[in-house]
C-alpha cells in the first residue's frame, strides 16, 4: 500500500533528508586515496548521532542476512550497492558510491552519490555523469498524473542510449514513515505502467548503472552487490516528495 503523507509528515521527512544531504556532503570531503571506508563510516555515524538522529542502515536486516553493520553503504568500483565499510583503503582512480539513511523524529531520509577518488578515467567519469543525469531525468517524470513506469522508462532510455546498462534486480522505493515503502521504482520499464503518481507521495529514485551488462551477484557477506563481469558501476539517489503536482527534492545537496 502506498502511504500518502500530510504536509506535517512531509516536513518531518524533509528534516531527516536535510541531515542525509549534510552527511553526504561531509563524507564527500574525506574521500581521497588512503582513507578507509570504515573511517568514512565513523564520520557519518558521528555526525548523524550528533544531530539527534540514528543511522537507518545500521542493524537493518532482511531474511537470510546478518544485520547490516555500517551506517553507510560504501561501494567501490565493481560494487553496485550495499558495500560494507571496512579496512579497505581507497585508491587513486577508483569511484565510490556512498549511500546514507537517517531516522530522525520517526521519519526517514535516504540518498546516495558516487564520488571520484582523485583522478579517474574518462570512461568512469562518463558513467558517473550519465548516472547522475538519469536521476534528474527520472525525477522530472515524477509529476502527479504520470505513472511509476514513466520514471522507469525515462531512466532506462537515457542510460541505454549511452551504451550503459541498468541494474534490474534492485530498485527505488517509497520512503518516509519506513525506510522501504511501496511503491517499488524500477529503473527500467514501460511508459504508462505501474502505480499512479499522486500528491503526498514520498519516494526514493536511485539509478544503478553498469559499464558492462546488467547482471549482478551478491558477495559471501550477504550484502555487497557487485557486477558479475567486474566492470564498474555507479549509483545516485534522491528522496523526493510530490507537492502541488510536482517533484520536490528533499535531499537536495
Amino acid at each position: 500500500m502506498i502511504l500518502i503523507k500530510s504536509k506535517k509528515e512531509i516536513d518531518g521527512i524533509r528534516e531527516s533528508c536535510k541531515l542525509v544531504a549534510e552527511t553526504l556532503q561531509l563524507v564527500k570531503t574525506y574521500i581521497k586515496p588512503g582513507t578507509t571506508t570504515l573511517e568514512l563510516d565513523k564520520i557519518a555515524e558521528d555526525y548523524i548521532r550528533s544531530n539527534n538522529a540514528v543511522p537507518a542502515f545500521k542493524g537493518y536486516s532482511q531474511p537470510g542476512t546478518i544485520p547490516f553493520p555500517g551506517s553507510l553503504c560504501t561501494s567501490v568500483d565493481e560494487e553496485v550497492v550495499h558495500g560494507i565499510p571496512g579496512n579497505r583503503a581507497l585508491k587513486e582512480g577508483e569511484i565510490i558510491s556512498i549511500d546514507v539513511g537517517v531516522l530522525k523524529n520517526n521519519y526517514y531520509g535516504d540518498a546516495a552519490l558516487t564520488v571520484a577518488v582523485g583522478e579517474i578515467s574518462k570512461e568512469k567519469q562518463m558513467l558517473m555523469d550519465a548516472t547522475e543525469k538519469s536521476l534528474y531525468i527520472g525525477i522530472d517524470q515524477a509529476v502527479a498524473g504520470n505513472r511509476i513506469g514513466d520514471i522507469s522508462f525515462a531512466v532506462q532510455e537515457f542510460i541505454e542510449a549511452r551504451g550503459f546498462s541498468i541494474v534490474r534486480e534492485l530498485c527505488g522505493h517509497g520512503v518516509g514513515k519506513y525506510l522501504h515503502e511501496d511503491p517499488q521504482i524500477p529503473n527500467f520499464g514501460r511508459k504508462g505502467s505501474g502505480a499512479l503518481i499522486k500528491n503526498g507521495m514520498t519516494i526514493a529514485i536511485e539509478p544503478m548503472v553498469n559499464q558492462g551488462n546488467y547482471s549482478v551477484s551478491v558477495a559471501d557477506d550477504g550484502w555487497t552487490v557487485f557486477t558479475s563481469d567486474k566492470k564498474t558501476s555507479a549509483h545516485f539517489e534522491h528522496t523526493i516528495a510530490i507537492i502541488d503536482g510536482k517533484p520536490e527534492i528533499l535531499t537536495v545537496r
